[in-house]
């Protein structure tokens, strides 16, 4: 069985709970600590998933 890391920090299943996402049509994992780095700061994890748009960043 392979094992199930995060993408960010590389925790495994057996150290943190991790949530699945797909992106364009593969399947990667993320634990809920680095969750916020997927929605605010995407461009951290560009080269992990490639093809991601990095969009500029909203204004707060």
């Amino acid at each position: 069985m392979t094992e199930l890391a995060c993408i960010n920090c590389n925790r495994t299943d057996q150290q943190v709970p991790l949530l699945p996402l797909t992106f364009k049509g593969d399947t990667k994992h993320i634990c809920a600590q680095c969750f916020p780095i997927l929605i605010h700061k995407i461009h951290l994890l560009a080269d992990k998933l490639p093809g991601v748009e990095v969009g500029a960043p909203a204004a707060h």
